[in-house]
């Protein structure tokens, strides 16, 4: 790893390699990026990852498939909830597991608040990025009432770890839904105040519109999905086209941009971020009453009021807990919408209490490729506001 953040190296006449990263603070993690100028401007670009890799997803597969959960929190730690329902689904759907209604709804909450959080951290830091410090401290003071949320549920801000094959660890705590509401209440407001740090600021407008643009086309043949993909004009969204969890029972759209520029990227989030308040103001308004887990001892422990008094219970809880439980043979893949565009989770059962195979399909991982066509053309400071557009997170490109 060089031990320097930029390196240059002439590779001919007119052109020169410039080495960004990988401690270069924009590049949003652990990320190298080698381009080849000519003058400021971009001939080529390519990306170089593995700086970070941590070999989750083997690791996982010596876990037990409920103790896989922690590791899907640490790979996008900014969507922490997105990636415990996406693994969670994909093992429910080996399992053939119903989940009761309540606890979808709240699934649906933990995983919206999620995606609030995570654009609300992309809005900042892409804005100071480009020299823009005011826009961070309102991003992350709306993003700290979401943690206290998370914080109610499990006890930890970042990485709940919450939401489980079979349900969810608990039910929602007491003055939880008070405390969504008022948040819901202030946060539209916020957003306008963000928004109009930006919307119509020249210099913000400058360094984005018509930077980094995107054909729909070219979104499609590299895989690319969520705000990026939407912002070129690709009206595709997960919870839409295959719903999960419930999300046919809400009514929200899904925002599209035209240009597929920076500038539009950033406009499709702050809309994202509005159509999140609508889902969550109609899920906590028609929380059902129920369970939260399913009723198959096998799958989920039961409540620890019961150890005392039953053998039978306590039974249940020592065997999930020491030896798991075994899906049958089989494979399954579930996708679902995250903060940063389609994850999923790929599952084989051999019919142990491991799995045989587990493989993450990673939104960054998929969207950074773009960064090498975006940046060609442009000069060496619109890579900053590229990268940010993108919306990257390292732990989840070099699980």
């Amino acid at each position: 790893m060089p031990s320097t953040e930029t390196v240059f190296q002439r590779t001919g006449e007119n052109t020169m390699i410039v080495n960004m990263g990988p401690q270069h603070p924009s590049t949003h993690g652990v990320l190298r990026v080698i381009c080849e100028l000519e003058g400021e401007t971009i001939v080529s670009c390519r990306c170089v990852i593995g700086y970070l890799h941590t070999g989750m997803e083997k690791e996982a597969e010596y876990q037990q498939y409920n103790k896989c959960v922690v590791m899907t929190d640490r790979m996008d730690y900014l969507n922490s909830n997105g990636n415990n329902l996406a693994h969670a689904l994909a093992v429910e759907k080996l399992l053939a597991c119903e989940i009761p209604k309540r606890a979808q709804y709240l699934r649906v909450i933990l995983a919206e608040l999620s995606r609030l959080s995570s654009h609300l951290v992309w809005l900042g830091t892409h804005a100071l990025d480009m020299g823009a410090m005011t826009p961070l401290f309102y991003a992350f003071q709306q993003r700290e009432y979401i943690l206290d949320m998370f914080e109610m549920f499990s006890g930890v801000r970042m990485m709940p770890s919450w939401i489980v094959p079979g349900g969810l660890r608990g039910d929602m705590p007491e003055g939880f839904p008070e405390r969504l509401h008022k948040f819901l209440d202030g946060f539209p407001k916020e957003l306008e105040v963000l928004e109009g740090l930006l919307v119509e600021n020249p210099i913000w407008k400058e360094r984005t519109f018509d930077v980094g643009i995107l054909s729909a086309q070219q979104s499609l043949e590299l895989g690319c999905s969520g705000p990026i993909a939407r912002a070129s004009g690709v009206a595709w969204d997960v919870r839409k086209s295959n719903p999960y969890s419930s999300y046919e029972d809400f009514d929200f759209s899904i925002p599209v941009g035209k240009r597929g520029d920076v500038y539009d990227r950033f406009l499709v989030r702050i809309a994202e971020m509005r159509e999140s308040c609508k889902i969550l103001r109609q899920a906590i308004d028609g929380l059902p009453e129920g369970p939260v887990t399913t009723s198959d001892r096998k799958i989920v422990p039961p409540p620890r009021t019961e150890l005392d008094n039953s053998m039978e219970s306590l039974i249940h809880h020592f065997k999930l807990y020491t030896e798991g439980y075994h899906p049958p043979v089989g494979e399954a893949y579930v996708g679902i919408e995250g903060s940063k565009g389609e994850l999923g989770f790929y599952i084989i059962s051999d019919g142990s209490n491991r799995p045989y195979r587990w493989h993450e399909r990673p939104s960054s991982y998929m969207n950074l490729k773009s960064l090498e066509v975006l940046a060609v053309g442009r000069m060496i400071a619109d890579v900053i506001a590229i990268i940010g557009s993108i919306d990257i997170v390292l732990g989840e490109i070099d699980r």
